[in-house]
């Protein structure tokens, strides 16, 4: 008998974040104990909210300590349409339970995973101008040229941080323009790299080199913006600087893994995949040197059984992290525990009400994620500022295209 840990109900809430939404799962037991994750569905994944739902009932009335048994039953539920948002709601599912049972137990979340290995993660300042100069007015100061790119880039120097990681930007006229059109109107612009955009984006990495100084780790992600032809012209336009490696989106384990042979930096990816069997293709053609797994799309759980079948490739993993801050501590779990941690992605530039929205938010010292030893994820939504910033109809990718994301 599941008593008082049964799961007594299981619900959904979601709130603003300027131009996108944050998403929770908010689990209650028998016994008054309360599980939260959040998940997402700004980043193409509409849906997932329904999904969890519709699997709702089956949670229900279910031991949140069996959380294992529990993740088996929903997805025999959802075989066949396993993966996409049905695998990202599951995570969600799995993600509260654990933050349940840990509750529960009364010890932090790493602890079910085998203990921490560490008490502190590097980190590395994600979507560096990215945010600033594409998502205007929502992440100040507003970045419009190289100047504004290069005072950010001191910023991330002073603010004691060792690495940060920007995206596919260049200028014209004295402006800085985004390039995304994998994230765009399909053909508008087509998915091919002119040497306009090979050359401005080695001028604006050189711009950032210059202004964070020599001992900056620079992390470039290309995401979905090309093909294998556009990936190696920007490849071979940026082989002699400095990188600490090159994020690259594809959905081809083998042209992953020539791009990998051709490349002079680290290849990372992986992070849309969801469960192992979407990453051993990955692996076992050689394609990366880190996995990036996203822990809320999978859940904490499987995605060690991810970075385990990682290691038995000799492969690092890291997270993909660019949701609230409840994510960031499911993330700062995984990292905490996982032994092939290569680095941890954080989002510095937030929203205004994002402090807000949690009851702790996470803590940087000297470039790096200092974890807490509170018990289950080690922070939760303040329901009463969710109801304070109703979301918004349309968001995320959803909301239109952008110059990036």
């Amino acid at each position: 008998m599941a008593g008082s840990h049964a799961v007594a109900e299981l619900k959904t809430l979601s709130c603003s974040a300027g131009w996108r939404n944050y998403y929770f799962v908010k689990l209650t037991t028998a016994g008054g104990v309360t599980g939260w994750s959040e998940f997402d569905e700004g980043f193409g994944s509409p849906g997932v909210g329904a999904v969890i739902r519709e699997l709702a009932p089956h949670v229900v009335g279910q031991s949140v300590m069996a959380h294992e048994r529990l993740r088996e039953l929903l997805f025999a539920y959802t075989r066949p349409g396993a993966g996409g948002v049905v695998g990202q709601a599951l995570g969600a599912i799995e993600n509260a339970l654990l933050d349940a049972k840990a509750r529960t137990l009364g010890v932090p979340c790493y602890e079910l995973l085998g203990g921490k290995v560490r008490d502190r993660m590097r980190v590395y300042w994600s979507h560096c101008v990215t945010w600033r100069a594409g998502r205007i007015p929502h992440y100040p100061p507003a970045i419009t040229d190289a100047d504004g790119v290069r005072a950010l880039a001191r910023e991330v120097r002073a603010k004691g941080f060792t690495a940060l990681k920007t995206n596919i930007w260049r200028y014209e006229d004295g402006r800085i323009v985004g390039w995304a059109p994998g994230f765009g109107r399909p053909f508008a612009p087509d998915l091919n790299v002119d040497r306009k955009v090979a050359r401005g984006l080695r001028e604006h990495l050189e711009i950032i080199r210059e202004a964070a100084g020599p001992d900056m780790e620079i992390l470039l992600d290309l995401n979905f913006n090309a093909r294998t032809e556009g990936y190696l012209a920007i490849l071979r336009e940026i082989a002699d600087l400095d990188l600490f490696w090159v994020e690259i989106d594809t959905t081809d384990p083998r042209a992953l893994a020539f791009l990998r042979t051709q490349s002079r930096h680290p290849i990372a990816s992986c992070e849309t995949l969801i469960g192992v069997q979407q990453f051993l293709p990955f692996l076992r053609e050689q394609a990366v040197d880190v996995a990036i797994v996203d822990t809320p799309w999978n859940g904490v759980w499987q995605s060690m059984k991810i970075a385990a079948a990682a290691a038995a490739h000799e492969v690092n993993v890291a997270c993909h992290n660019f949701y609230g801050h409840l994510c960031t501590m499911m993330n700062a779990h995984f990292c905490a525990a996982v032994p092939n941690l290569r680095i941890m992605e954080v989002d510095i530039d937030r929203i205004a009400w994002d402090h807000e929205l949690f009851t702790h938010v996470p803590e940087y010292r000297d470039g790096h994620f200092i974890l807490a030893d509170r018990p289950g994820w080690g922070t939760e939504p303040v329901e009463a500022a969710l109801a304070a910033h109703p979301p918004l109809a349309t968001h995320g990718l959803m909301g239109g295209p952008r110059s990036q994301t």
